[in-house]
């Protein structure tokens, strides 16, 4: 087991980080955000990468996911837990709440960029349920046992909920009040412009994916908050950003749900229906690490 964190750039630093490291991965997809922090929390190895870069550089629609998802695969990740940033849609959701979402909806149009395969190689996967239950459960009670440690009993402390659907528009721009009231009425739950792209790849890759969605503002929806600014989401920032570390730095201690009993880790078993003989050799050579228990290079 390891983990794999992605999140923003001041995430890496989390708790008591053991033989802390970085390291450059490359992959045949390009470079990842940045160099992976590599280190062990509580006898856990973990991978950390700023999704935006160090000093937020990277707009989301300029995020190589490919090379995020596949460099994690490459050293041996099993589990990713993204760290997001979102507006809330509902006013159940409040600023600085956590959402453990456990469903998405696309209004990207970036599908060839969410996928490893084409080139010669077709590969249909399974994003019913799009979220490791196992993962999420990890996540839920570190969460929730975070915010017990930081809190207390205040009435006001932030809630930790379970389930929840994100939608994930392109960006950079935040959402106008119209769009913001459609999916409002579509019934969505919360909105950010990074996390399909990485569910999607992570299943390809039969890594456990969750996102641990920390809530920053209402969008512009809400009548008492009309306005999504940048220094609004900066101070929500900053303020999640600690609760996240101290949520990282509590996941060892629920490892044992981590049964492994979930689809996961064999949802390419029958997604991929290319004829093995028709595959090019580029295209198995450098999808190794993702398809190579189903595909052998020389076959």
């Amino acid at each position: 087991m390891k983990f794999g964190i992605i999140g923003g750039s001041g995430v890496y630093d989390a708790g008591n980080i053991q033989n802390i490291r970085e390291i450059s991965v490359s992959t045949p997809f390009g470079s990842p955000s940045d160099k992976l922090t590599t280190g062990k929390i509580g006898g856990i190895e973990f991978a950390f990468l700023p999704r935006h870069g160090k000093g937020h550089r990277i707009l989301p629609g300029e995020l190589n996911h490919k090379a995020n998802i596949f460099a994690m695969k490459k050293i041996g990740v099993t589990h990713i837990l993204s760290i997001s940033a979102v507006g809330s849609l509902q006013s159940k959701y409040k600023p600085r709440d956590i959402v453990v979402v456990d469903q998405y909806f696309d209004r990207t149009k970036k599908s060839s960029e969410h996928t490893f395969f084409g080139n010669g190689i077709a590969a249909h996967i399974s994003m019913g349920e799009p979220v490791c239950p196992e993962l999420a459960e990890l996540a839920y009670r570190a969460a929730s046992s975070s915010v017990t440690a930081l809190h207390g009993s205040d009435k006001k402390r932030p809630k930790v909920h379970r389930g929840g659907t994100y939608l994930n528009m392109e960006g950079p721009a935040f959402s106008t009040k119209a769009e913001s009231r459609v999916y409002r009425s579509w019934g969505m739950d919360v909105i950010g412009m990074t996390n399909i792209g990485e569910a999607k790849l992570s299943r390809e890759a039969e890594i456990c994916y969750c996102t641990l969605a920390m809530v920053t503002d209402y969008d512009c929806w809400h009548p008492d908050h009309e306005h999504v600014t940048v220094d609004m989401i900066i101070q929500n920032l900053v303020a999640n950003s600690g609760i996240a570390k101290n949520i990282i730095s509590r996941l060892p201690e629920f490892k044992n749900i981590l049964k492994g009993k979930c689809s996961c880790g064999n949802a390419l078993a029958c997604a991929i229906i290319t004829d093995r003989n028709k595959i090019p050799l580029k295209s198995k050579k450098d999808l190794a690490p993702i398809i190579g228990k189903y595909v052998k290079v020389g076959g």
